[in-house]
C-alpha cells in the first residue's frame, strides 16, 4: 500500500485500466457483476458536478484582479471555445464526404418513402438556455443555465468589490470544499475506473453493421485528426509548452475522459493537471468548468460525420446550405449538451428532431456509442486544456499585472481606523 500511494494518479489510473481490460476479457458478459462499483464512482462523480461548477466558476471570477481582466480572459475564451467547435464540426463533416458512410444502406431505414430535412430556429433554445429558475435548474442538472447564473453572479459580484466581501469569501470558502472533496472521491477513482473498463470490455457487442463501422471509423479518423494534429499546432503556435510535454502532462485527465466518458466527471481531475502546469487557478478556474459545459469539440466531430451519414442513409442531397445547417447545429447542440456519459445518445436525437429527420438512425448511433463516445470526450477535455494553456500564455503576466495595479491602487486608498 505504501508504494501505492507514492504513485501519481496518472500511473494509478493506467494500472486500473490495464487490469480492468484484462478482466473484461476474461470474465466477458460476467464483468457486468463489477458495474455497480463503476456507477457508484459516477454517482460519486455527479454529486460534485453541480456546486463544484457552481462554486468554483463564481470564485474562479471573483478572483480576477478587475472587470478589466475578466473581460480580456472571458473574450479570448469564449471566442476560442467558439472558433475550435466550428472547426471541429468542420472536420467531421469533411471526413465523412470523403469516406461517405451510409451510402451503402440508402433506405435501410425508410424503405422507399422520401425524407426531405425541415428548417429549424433555434431562437426559442437560446431562450430556454437563459434561467428563469436557478434551482430547478439545478435540480435537472441543467449546465448552460447553472453556468449562466454563475457567471452573472461572479460578474456582480467582482464589479461590487469590497461590499460584498463576506459573500465572496463564502464562494471562496464553497470551492475550497468542494475541491477537497474532489480530492478525497479521486482516491478511489482507479477502482472506480477498472470496474467501468471491465463492463465496457466485457459487454460490448461489437457485430455490427459495416455502415455503422464505416461510421465509427469516419468519426475516429476526424477525432484523430483534432486530438493529434489541430490541439498539438495550436500548443506550439500559442503556448510556451512543448506539445509532446504538455500532452503528457494531461494524459490523467485524458485517461480519467476515456473511463468515464464524462466531461463534468473529469473536470476535477482537469484542474489537478492545469495546477501542476503551473497554470494560475484565477484562469483554469474560469476556463475549465465553462469548458465542461459549452466546449465540445469532440461531440461536434462526431455530429458532423452523423448529419452526412443520415443524409447518405435518407437518401438527402448534401448541398453547401445543409452543410452550413451541420455547421450550425455542432456549434449550438454541442454548447448545450451535458458532459456527462449517455448525453451523446440523447443530443443524437435531439440533432435528427432539428433536422426533421426519423430517429430510427439513433439506435444505430446507440449501438456503436461506446467506441464513439471515449473519443468524444477525451477531445473534449483536450480541447478544455489548451484552450487553458492558451489562455494562461496570453494572459497570466498580465493578471500579475492586474494585481500589481490593484495593489497600488489599495495602497493609495486612505483607511479609516477602527
Amino acid at each position: 500500500m505504501g508504494w501505492w500511494k507514492k504513485q501519481n494518479l496518472f500511473i494509478q489510473v493506467a494500472i486500473g485500466a490495464a487490469i480492468g481490460i484484462i478482466i473484461g476479457l476474461i470474465l466477458g458478459q460476467n464483468a457486468s457483476y463489477l458495474k455497480p462499483i463503476g456507477d457508484i464512482f459516477i454517482r460519486l462523480l455527479q454529486m460534485l458536478i453541480v456546486p463544484l461548477t457552481f462554486f468554483v466558476l463564481i470564485d474562479g471570477i471573483t478572483n480576477l484582479p478587475s472587470m478589466k481582466s475578466l473581460r480580456s480572459i472571458g473574450g479570448i475564451t469564449i471566442l476560442y471555445y467558439s472558433l475550435t467547435t466550428i472547426f471541429a464540426a468542420s472536420i467531421g463533416i469533411g471526413v465523412a464526404l470523403l469516406l461517405n458512410p451510409g451510402k451503402g444502406a440508402q433506405g435501410l431505414l425508410t424503405g422507399d418513402k422520401v425524407i426531405e430535412p425541415e428548417k429549424f430556429s433555434f431562437i426559442d433554445n437560446i431562450v430556454e438556455w437563459v434561467p428563469n429558475n436557478i434551482i430547478l435548474g439545478m435540480a435537472e442538472t441543467n449546465m448552460l443555465q447553472i453556468i449562466i447564473a454563475a457567471v452573472i453572479i461572479g460578474v456582480a459580484l467582482l464589479s461590487l468589490g469590497e461590499k460584498v466581501s463576506g459573500l465572496t469569501k463564502l464562494i471562496n470558502e464553497g470551492a475550497t470544499l468542494m475541491l477537497k472533496i474532489t480530492d478525497i472521491i479521486m482516491k478511489v477513482a482507479p477502482i472506480g475506473i477498472l470496474a467501468l473498463i471491465a463492463n465496457l470490455v466485457g459487454t460490448t457487442d461489437m457485430k455490427i453493421l459495416y455502415e455503422a463501422l464505416y461510421y465509427v471509423l469516419s468519426c475516429l479518423i476526424g477525432l484523430a485528426i483534432l486530438l493529434l494534429i489541430v490541439y498539438p499546432t495550436l500548443i506550439k503556435l500559442f503556448t510556451k509548452y512543448k506539445p509532446l510535454g504538455f500532452f503528457r502532462a494531461i494524459s490523467p485527465a485524458l485517461l480519467v475522459a476515456a473511463a468515464t466518458s464524462s466531461s463534468n466527471a473529469t473536470l476535477p481531475v482537469s484542474m489537478d493537471v492545469s495546477k501542476k502546469l503551473g497554470i494560475s487557478d484565477k484562469i483554469y478556474g474560469f476556463t475549465l468548468p465553462l469548458g465542461a459545459t459549452i466546449n465540445m469539440d469532440g461531440l461536434a466531430v462526431t455530429f458532423g460525420v452523423t448529419g452526412v451519414f443520415a443524409a447518405n442513409i435518407y437518401n438527402i442531397p448534401i448541398t453547401p446550405t445543409l452543410i452550413l445547417q451541420f455547421v450550425f447545429l455542432g456549434l449550438a447542440l454541442s454548447m448545450g449538451t451535458a458532459g456527462a456519459r449517455g448525453a451523446d445518445i440523447v443530443m443524437m436525437a435531439i440533432l435528427m428532431s432539428t433536422l426533421g429527420l426519423p430517429l430510427e438512425i439513433v439506435a444505430v448511433y446507440a449501438a456503436v456509442s461506446p467506441l464513439v463516445d471515449t473519443g468524444n470526450t477525451v477531445n473534449n477535455i483536450a480541447g478544455d486544456l489548451t484552450g487553458t494553456a492558451i489562455v494562461h500564455s496570453r494572459f497570466d503576466g498580465e493578471v500579475d499585472a492586474f494585481e500589481e495595479e490593484s495593489e497600488v491602487l489599495l495602497e493609495k486608498t486612505p483607511t479609516t481606523a477602527q
